[in-house]
């Protein structure tokens, strides 16, 4: 058969990979994001990445290792985290948290009575369905909104994702068969568009960033709220004891910290981060927040 050159690479990649090549792969993920890939995600690792041996048009993983084992590599490290970063989102998962959330907002409106500014972070936004959801459930209870000092900011390590969020643009399957109600009062669909757009007024109010959790935080102000689901189960212990202690540094006392369903946090702890719920902790006015461990500009 005649050669075309226009025809990408072959589909075929390998289906397994050497030790050398998973010891490698797993130290350059854990050592820029937390994240441990254990022999158990092997099968895993595998698939994520034939992706991109399959884009880059390489025949194996040693190619794709010494790639990103060479200088100047920034972008394809991106790549790489983005391709082994789980993406699991949608609009209000998990719905107590998000009902927990309104009946928070009388404590909010007395600090905004005060004069003080409301910040919610969420933190791991993946494509921005929860940021996006948060801000749906402020507008639905909280009168006057717009005219007060109230934001979210919004992060994730992968570009790609925040990009996404940023468009505010998802595939009306997203929305899945029993959206609920307050969903649809927060989008639009465009005729002949199989997707739909949430509203200007959702998008005012958040600030989509990129951000590696590791890394120092680029603010130094503190939040009412945070949103941390289903993102420090990927790192290992330490790395999450280090991560609720610079959470629970950023939260007024009184505030909220939420996290994933699987997620708890650490005994240590508890004095500074109080169980009110199912996988949701409220910042205690017990001890200094200088106790509760390092600041962002010291960890």
């Amino acid at each position: 058969m005649e050669h075309d050159p226009f025809k990408g690479p072959a589909e075929s990649v390998p289906t397994t990979m050497s030790d050398a090549d998973f010891e490698a792969f797993s130290r350059v993920i854990h050592d820029q994001t937390g994240i441990v890939i254990n022999a158990g995600k092997r099968s895993l690792l595998v698939s994520r990445l034939s992706r991109r041996l399959r884009k880059l048009g390489l025949s194996d993983f040693t190619a794709y290792r010494r790639l990103i084992e060479s200088r100047d590599q920034t972008d394809e490290h991106r790549e790489l985290i983005s391709a082994v970063t789980t993406n699991v989102t949608g609009f209000f998962r998990e719905p107590a948290h998000f009902e927990a959330l309104s009946r928070l907002i009388p404590f909010l409106e007395g600090r905004t009575r005060k004069g003080e500014r409301v910040r919610i972070w969420s933190a791991g936004c993946s494509s921005g369905e929860e940021p996006y959801s948060i801000a749906m459930t402020l507008h639905e209870n909280w009168r006057g909104l717009d005219e007060l000092d109230i934001r979210i900011l919004a992060t994730d390590i992968d570009a790609g994702m925040i990009e996404k969020a940023r468009q505010g643009a998802f595939d009306a399957q997203s929305a899945g068969h029993d959206a609920p109600p307050i969903l649809r009062r927060y989008v639009s669909f465009h005729e002949g568009e199989d997707r739909f757009f949430v509203h200007p007024s959702l998008k005012k109010i958040i600030r989509f960033e990129e951000l590696n959790l590791l890394d120092p935080w680029p603010f130094n102000g503190k939040f009412d709220v945070i949103f941390c689901r289903n993102v420090v189960i990927y790192f290992d212990a330490d790395t999450r004891r280090l991560l609720w202690r610079r959470f629970a540094e950023r939260l007024h006392p009184g505030g909220m910290l939420f996290i994933g369903h699987s997620e708890r946090i650490t005994a240590e702890l508890e004095p500074f981060l109080e169980p009110v719920g199912v996988t949701q902790y409220r910042r205690t006015p017990l001890r200094s927040s200088a106790t509760a461990g390092p600041t962002a500009s010291e960890a």
